[in-house]
């Protein structure tokens, strides 16, 4: 069985005061929650950045150690070449020696550069992972402190926030659903929430643009839904001041 026009006004008007309610809770608790949500976010970069910094470093520390081996090998190779030496049988084959020699020297030379170039990023890898470790220290900080706030500020009203939660629940049961979904599009249109309000003195007490007399007569008789012009929102009654806080039994 539907409700009549009067009955889901009144339910509106208390699912709306319920709501306000839990919008005046969350008004307390501010830009904490994002705050929160957004050093979080930043830390989690953060440390993502130390690893990528940390990878490479360690990529630069293998590179090192394959050049320290080519190294080896080359001083074994020169070291061959110049036993070679002591055999040789001619001049030419002397210069063909001497210029394997001479060519795995300037490898060496070529390895020992690279190896300088690398040990060289590594530190600054590592200065730079240093001053983000400071950053990370301080966002941590920050955010420890504020969820310390916002814990507090929750532990304040947990118990009437999960009150009005429950009996938001029960009030949303009450109200015909075509009705339901208008009132949460309009809410989500809306910074302050407000979906159903009252006509005060003479004008719509969301977008306050005037209300004519006809329409504020139609709105006194509950016979049927009368929404704002210019807004869009649900006019309940009219010339009360504003909705009663919920109280909670």
């Amino acid at each position: 069985m539907e409700n009549s026009v009067a009955q889901n006004l009144e339910f509106l008007t208390q699912l709306q005061a319920i709501d306000s309610q839990i919008d005046s809770i969350m008004k307390i608790r501010g830009d904490l929650p994002n705050e929160v949500r957004d050093l979080e976010d930043e830390i989690i970069g953060i440390e993502t950045r130390i690893s990528k910094f940390e990878q490479e470093a360690g990529t630069l520390k293998d590179e090192i150690g394959r050049l320290k081996l080519s190294i080896k090998d080359s001083d074994k190779l020169i070291k061959k070449y110049q036993e070679q030496q002591g055999n040789v049988k001619n001049n030419r084959e002397f210069e063909a020696i001497a210029k394997e020699i001479e060519s795995q020297e300037l490898d060496i030379q070529l390895y020992e550069k690279k190896i300088k170039e690398a040990n060289v990023k590594i530190e600054a890898k590592n200065v730079e992972i240093e001053a983000i470790k400071l950053t990370l220290g301080d966002r941590k900080k920050d955010l420890q402190v504020k969820k310390s706030d916002l814990e507090t500020i929750i532990g304040e009203s947990q118990e009437e926030e999960s009150k009005l939660v429950i009996v938001r629940e029960e009030a949303m049961k009450k109200v015909d659903e075509r009705l339901l979904f208008s009132y949460s599009r309009l809410r989500g249109n809306y910074a302050n929430g407000l979906s159903v309000v009252s006509v005060k003195r003479g004008a719509c007490g969301g977008c306050f643009n005037m209300v004519p007399p006809q329409r504020q007569a139609d709105i006194r008789d509950r016979k049927k839904i009368i929404v704002c012009e210019h807004c869009g929102r649900i006019l309940a009654n009219v010339e009360t001041t504003e909705f009663d806080t919920f109280k909670l039994k």
